[in-house]
């Protein structure tokens, strides 16, 4: 498979590239240059599948010509053998018609697992093939980054340098970053929002050469493996639930539109996935994307921090498909919108309303839906997935809908106890997080001064 950027000027790439490359030099993004359509018979002949299997078999196209295949079954088995349920992705009855999709099993209980696990180990390989070491520098709102450091703190050839928001994380999420206390993991808090660190991150890549002789490689969802790595369990949860004899529908709770567009890209590969619905919180841009509003509002901090984003960066790939693949046109999108608010034609809205509809869910609402849910199921949901339960009203009534539960309850301790409830425990193995010791830089939103932090810990 061949990857080409949404921006039409970069180079394409072969799969190991893009795994290395994550952001095209021209500033766009890159996505498959076409997909592999998978019939019917074969997603039926995978319905029995672990998931585990399923993955292989699901990946295996995007990853063929860039490592042995039994290179490959090895590492995804190894990335989903630390998850604590064995059923990697287990989908749980909420409704009569409504499903939860537990994506919170992994080592730092939320959804990012099923990518970063997998993808650090993807980028060990691929820098061990060629004896060079990389520095992997993200950009969190919260789980991004915890996850991260859980699939590349045992590296040999990786440093992590994740950047999240001062105060602006839960203290679970921030203390799973900070209590790794291994000397290739560096924790910066940035005196600013999620898109003030996303910022420096992206403008990084542009002028690589405070890392030289290091490569700098992407863990954030503009690097295509995390996408490729989301669409297994839309694919899993729709075999298991019928999709392939009755239309289903996915709420998923999103913000920078990463985990949205692995659905996506299942859709685009054969599986029959009938509607999307994204949920987020008071900070709304993709609510308005979706109805043709590319414009910048000011960060709201909320109870469901993840999902507090202004700029949602894979929003690109879905634009790029909703202007006919024109990288022309989307550089000029995209150069248009770093400086005024854009409007997208009629056109654009009508095909992208077709498959997807939004809806935001303010804090209040956020904690009347965990209550509600708690007293007409038992089920206590973290405050993200609650948007996504929240944002049902616009689903869809008459398919199978299926709300991907995105972290566990306990990583959101206000949210839980803003609706009215104990705080959550957190898993046995985890049970001392809140006493281990913690380490991290505070620093200035200022590109120079996480750059010359990052040239310091590199010698």
């Amino acid at each position: 498979m061949k990857f080409v950027s949404t921006r039409g000027a970069a180079p394409t790439l072969e799969f190991s590239e893009v795994v290395l490359a994550g952001l095209a030099s021209d500033g766009g993004l890159y996505v498959p240059e076409s997909m592999p359509q998978i019939s019917e018979a074969t997603f039926r002949s995978w319905q029995g599948l672990p998931y585990d299997d399923l993955a292989i078999e699901v990946m295996w196209p995007f990853v063929e010509g860039s490592m042995p295949r039994a290179t490959f079954e090895s590492m995804v088995r190894d990335a989903y053998g630390s998850f604590r349920h064995t059923g990697i992705a287990p989908s749980k009855q909420l409704t009569h018609d409504t499903w939860l999709l537990e994506l919170f099993h992994g080592p730092t209980l939320a959804f990012k697992d099923f990518a970063l696990q997998l993808l650090g180990r993807l980028l060990d390989y691929f820098l061990a093939e060629r004896g060079e070491r990389g520095v992997v520098m993200g950009a969190t709102s919260g789980d991004t980054g915890s996850a991260a450091i859980e699939g590349a703190r045992h590296s040999a050839h990786l440093d992590v340098v994740i950047l999240h928001p001062y105060q602006r994380v839960s203290e679970v999420q921030r203390r799973q970053m900070t209590t790794v206390l291994s000397d290739n993991v560096h924790n910066l808090a940035i005196k600013g929002n999620f898109d003030d660190c996303q910022a420096i991150v992206k403008a990084s890549f542009m002028d690589q050469q405070f890392v030289a002789p290091n490569r700098l490689l992407a863990v954030n969802s503009i690097n295509l493996a995390r996408i490729m790595a989301q669409t297994v369990y839309y694919i899993y949860a729709g075999l298991r639930l019928g999709a392939l004899d009755r239309p289903i529908a996915f709420s998923v709770p999103s913000a920078n539109f990463g985990d949205v567009f692995g659905g996506y890209l299942a859709r685009q590969m054969g599986f029959p996935i009938a509607h999307f619905t994204v949920a987020t919180n008071a900070n709304d841009a993709l609510v308005r994307g979706l109805a043709g509003d590319l414009s910048r509002k000011p960060l709201l901090k909320t109870l469901s921090p993840s999902m507090d984003i202004v700029v949602s960066s894979n929003f690109e790939r879905l634009l790029f498909d909703l202007h006919d693949r024109d990288g022309a046109a989307m550089n000029q999108l995209m150069q248009d919108f770093q400086t005024h608010a854009v409007q997208l034609a009629p056109s654009v809205v009508e095909k992208a309303r077709a498959l997807f509809s939004a809806h935001a869910v303010d804090d209040v609402t956020t904690c009347a839906t965990i209550r509600r849910v708690f007293e007409e199921t038992g089920e206590l949901v973290d405050p993200h997935t609650a948007t996504g339960i929240e944002a049902l009203c616009v689903a869809p009534a008459e398919m199978t809908k299926v709300v991907l539960a995105t972290a566990h309850p306990a990583k959101f301790a206000e949210a839980v106890q803003n609706a009215g409830f104990d705080e959550v425990p957190l898993p046995s193995d985890m049970a001392d997080l809140m006493t281990r010791e913690e380490r991290y830089t505070v620093l200035e939103n200022e590109m120079s001064d996480v750059q010359q932090f990052i040239r310091s810990v590199m010698g």
